[in-house]
């Protein structure tokens, strides 16, 4: 969530921030809402002067033996009170709607983020890996769907009966792949200073909301009941781990990791990816996240984007880094770098990790402070960071199509032999 100070200060920065989004917000809208509270709460205080005034007037008739006067203040003190209570009805009613003028307003991209209309204005930092020349090999290279189910690790009409579409059942050692893979991811992060937790799936309204995926997402989330949804990542839960609470700066940064199910509603959007294990329901994915101090999380967020990168490396897989422009910015980011795969079936870069430093727009909304007594008096907001390392079905498709054999077996990548008993190929 935005500052509301800062939005009253600074309409022309929102204005140009969301200009650069590619969205809008009504400016005179939210001038009348702020201005009417703002009228509200100074007619409340003036009334509650006057009934402070007339108060102390009725013991001092009392005392002076003028009854009628008296009961003149007070009835004057109960139309004060009626008044005061009809306007803190009004006062009540327009602070939820400034809040939830609020919270639709997408984070304000930071400088280092490119001005952009859409993804296709997302430029490239770099790449690592050279792809395979299948043909130079001698052979076309399959698609992970057709590799999957020749193989028998991949059931994607069984998927669909229990479950509809855009569900898969992972067999034998498709099983066995995502499990290590979600391992190695852990393992390697937590030799590299990340802490673990094993969150709930299931998580509170106000749990999503302290991340921003509610109100504007809602109906894209999985509800288990009127008031809790299935996260759609750990980042949801890992974020909110501090949610109410005040950190020590001498603690920060925080770096947290967890392995969970995910699921989104949206999953089958728009047509996209609808082959395959790149855009399901339900996956697993290794998360990130991140507490800093505004003075470091530009430097944790090139940090954690370099863990992704690193997990790759050992991998073996090619990819590019992008950053997002502002056209193509997640809702409560103001800058990220997407991680992109190397996938021969499309013969392109798809996504496969985000790493999003979010400001203080999450610890705003979850009210996560922290203190530095050294520096300053009082509590500010920490920065929040986010970012994937990395999805199992992604990862899983990447290393099946990249490490593909002629023969239609695959390849286990030499750092995840240990987590699969030794297995050196998929057959």
């Amino acid at each position: 969530m935005l500052d509301i100070k800062f939005v009253r200060e600074n309409p022309d920065a929102v204005d140009a921030a969301m200009a650069n989004r590619q969205t809008s917000w009504d400016r005179e809208h939210f001038f009348a809402l702020d201005e009417e509270r703002r009228s509200v709460i100074a007619e409340v205080e003036q009334l509650q002067a006057t009934r402070n005034a007339e108060s102390k007037k009725i013991g001092e008739l009392m005392r002076e033996g003028k009854r009628d006067e008296a009961e003149a203040a007070k009835e004057a003190v109960r139309r004060v009170n009626e008044q005061i209570e009809g306007l803190a009805n009004r006062r009540s009613a327009l602070d939820s709607e400034v809040a939830d003028f609020m919270a639709h307003l997408p984070n304000i991209p930071c400088p280092a983020t490119p001005v952009g209309k859409d993804e296709s204005e997302n430029p490239e930092r770099r790449r690592w890996g050279t792809p395979r020349d299948f043909a130079a090999e001698g052979f076309e290279a399959k698609p992970h769907w057709d590799l999957g189910t020749d193989l028998g690790i991949l059931d994607f009409d069984r998927g669909s009966k229990l479950s509809g579409a855009r569900f898969t059942v992972l067999a034998g050692a498709g099983a066995r792949l995502d499990r290590a893979l979600q391992n190695f991811f852990l393992n390697t992060h937590l030799e590299r200073g990340f802490k673990e937790f094993i969150p709930p799936v299931i998580v509170n309204r106000e749990i999503m909301y302290g991340t921003g995926q509610l109100p504007k997402f809602e109906d894209d989330a999985y509800h288990t009941g009127e008031d809790q949804f299935l996260i759609p990542t750990a980042e949801v839960a890992l974020t909110n781990l501090h949610a109410g609470e005040v950190l020590d700066a001498k603690e920060l940064p925080l770096r947290y990791t967890a392995g969970t199910p995910c699921f989104r509603e949206e999953a089958g959007s728009a047509g996209r990816d609808t082959r395959g294990i790149i855009r399901q329901h339900q996956f697993t994915k290794v998360e990130m996240v991140k507490f800093a101090t505004p003075e470091q999380s530009d430097d944790e967020l090139e940090s954690m984007t370099a863990e992704a990168e690193y997990i790759l490396q050992q991998l073996g897989l090619p990819y590019r880094v992008i950053s997002l422009c502002t056209g193509d910015l997640g809702f409560s980011a103001r800058q990220t770098y997407d991680i992109e795969v190397w996938l021969p079936s499309y013969n392109s870069y798809k996504e496969i990790s985000s790493c999003s430093n979010c400001g203080d727009f999450q610890a705003r909304r979850a009210n996560i402070k922290y203190r530095d007594p050294e520096n300053f008096k009082g509590t500010r907001f920490v920065h929040t960071l986010n970012g994937s390392g990395l999805p199992t079905g992604r990862t899983m498709a990447a290393i099946m199509e990249n490490y593909q054999n002629a023969d239609g077996s695959i390849t286990v990548p030499e750092v995840l032999r240990p987590y699969m008993g030794g297995m050196e190929v998929i057959r």
